[in-house]
């Protein structure tokens, strides 16, 4: 294990980046004289780790090291033979290793880690490293679970680390535009939000795959892949993506885009928890009469009604649905014929008594607001966005704030730090738990299956509690395997 480097004040690398102001009472050698204009002194750059270095994780770290201007000093996959293999050769100094755990136990140097896995150990893995003091980048959803997201918010400010939220669209300069017709009060008094996306485009609503041990890459370690899920034998179809349509490691359609969709009304109208939740789901038949029952698994679409309580933004009570799997809400009157609503397979539209505001999906495709109201007037948003950095600067913007330090302006003008994308990711996820309750069954006194969850959910957001039906409160959480537990 190497020793922290410390300075002749005893103080340690990372504590001169949190502590910028300390740090400033040192004499320096200006950077010019030491390497030329543009030099970078190692104790300017940030020592950043990934969890999860392939797929979305190889562009997450990637933006994070701002074209080399960081360093990369660890990466972590259970499969360094996939697509982490690009990250390995970006970052060639970088060691390797396949258990986060012992990557932070051992690298004590690092100061920020992204975390990219699946749905299933971004709260383990966030949960780690903040209590190691390190700031942490999680991609959405912020957790698999509601419990786990309330978790990670308190811990975030316990341990006074800086936190975002990979759902990149929150950085868009666009949004402003969405923000200012709501509060210029152009579509006046809203109480209705309708969101849809044309996910999942994955299997999903059929029966779990069966496993194939035989089958499995050498390289990668599945044991550390299932993490804090049941052990099962190797499954194909579960690794590298396919995970996402089963409870166990993914969060379905909700999980996948509910943090981009559902972003967009949730900030510009200030909501907060959602006082309940309904859902029903769509039905597949395999045979007569009867439908398929996968309760492990996300259904293959589903619509969601959220309610919330009016907010200073808001002003009124407001009612938020959600369709998925291509289902779509009708084309209001206001908008023409001609035109797609909002981004066609993926929008939002927020409606008012005096118009309606239409946009995209808030991740890294155009957001396209469009204003359209009653009187005819439309007014649109560009149509293409020129983005100067990657991802609207998502990233290297959570980079900058973990230089400037908890609490700094850089940190306060972040858009996804977990004292936002906490509560709503959990809004997120109170979807997923309307689903879960919906496809509980038992028998009853006749002999016959009945589903006994399908009703409205009363929610207490801040006791974290279903009201009116206890067994929904399971899904609020999870069961941990051995050695996982949060």
């Amino acid at each position: 294990m190497r020793k922290l480097k410390k300075n002749s004040e005893g103080q340690t690398r990372r504590d001169f980046i949190k502590n910028a102001a300390i740090a400033s009472s040192f004499m320096i050698v200006p950077r010019h004289v030491l390497g030329g204009v543009g030099f970078i002194s190692p104790s300017d750059q940030l020592n950043l780790a990934a969890i999860g270095a392939g797929g979305k994780g190889a562009s997450d770290i990637r933006n994070a090291s701002v074209n080399g201007r960081e360093r990369v000093t660890a990466l972590c996959d259970v499969d360094f033979s996939g697509s982490a293999k690009a990250s390995v050769e970006r970052f060639p100094d970088a060691k390797l290793y396949a258990d986060f755990r012992k990557m932070l136990d051992t690298e004590k140097d690092i100061d920020a880690v992204t975390i990219s896995t699946p749905d299933h150990v971004h709260g383990p893995a966030a949960k780690y490293a903040m209590e190691r003091g390190k700031h942490v980048y999680v991609q959405k959803p912020m957790t698999h679970n509601i419990k786990e997201a309330r978790m990670l918010t308190e811990m975030a400010r316990s341990q006074k680390v800086v936190t975002q939220m990979g759902n990149q669209g929150g950085s868009n300069e666009l949004l402003k535009l969405v923000q200012k017709w709501v509060d210029d009060d152009k579509i006046g008094k809203i109480a209705k939000v309708e969101v849809w996306t044309n996910r999942p485009v994955w299997p999903q609503g059929g029966a779990f795959p069966k496993p194939n041990p035989s089958a499995k890459p050498d390289a990668l370690n599945w044991d550390l892949w299932l993490g804090p899920s049941p052990e099962i034998p190797y499954t194909p179809e579960l690794h590298p993506f396919s995970w996402r349509g089963w409870w166990n490691y993914g969060t379905g359609a909700l999980g996948d885009v509910g943090c981009h969709l559902i972003d967009i009304p949730f900030r510009t109208l200030g909501l907060h928890y959602p006082t309940d939740a309904e859902c029903s789901v769509g039905s597949v038949y395999s045979g007569m009469w009867t439908p398929d029952y996968h309760p492990d698994g996300c259904p293959a679409s589903s619509f969601i009604s959220l309610n919330f309580a009016a907010t200073a933004k808001s002003k009124s009570p407001i009612n938020m649905t959600w369709m998925d799997g291509g289902i779509k809400p009708a084309h209001p009157d206001i908008i023409p014929a001609d035109q797609e609503i909002g981004g066609g397979a993926n929008g939002v539209l927020i409606i008012g008594e005096k118009g309606i505001i239409a946009t995209n999906i808030n991740d890294s495709s155009p957001l396209m607001p469009k204003l359209y109201l009653n009187d005819g007037t439309q007014e649109f948003g560009p149509q293409t966005e020129e983005n100067i950095e990657p991802e609207y600067g998502h990233q290297r913007k959570w980079v900058d704030a973990c230089k400037a330090g908890f609490g700094s302006s850089e940190h306060k003008g972040l858009t996804s730090s977990f004292d936002y994308a906490g509560p709503m990711t959990e809004t997120v996820l109170m979807g997923n738990l309307a689903i879960r309750s919906y496809m509980l069954r038992r028998e009853n006194a006749r002999g016959q299956m009945e589903f006994y969850g399908r009703k409205k959910l009363l929610w207490d957001g801040d006791k974290l509690l279903i009201t009116n039906f206890e067994d929904a409160n399971q899904f609020v959480g999870r069961t941990y395997r051995e050695g996982w537990e949060m």
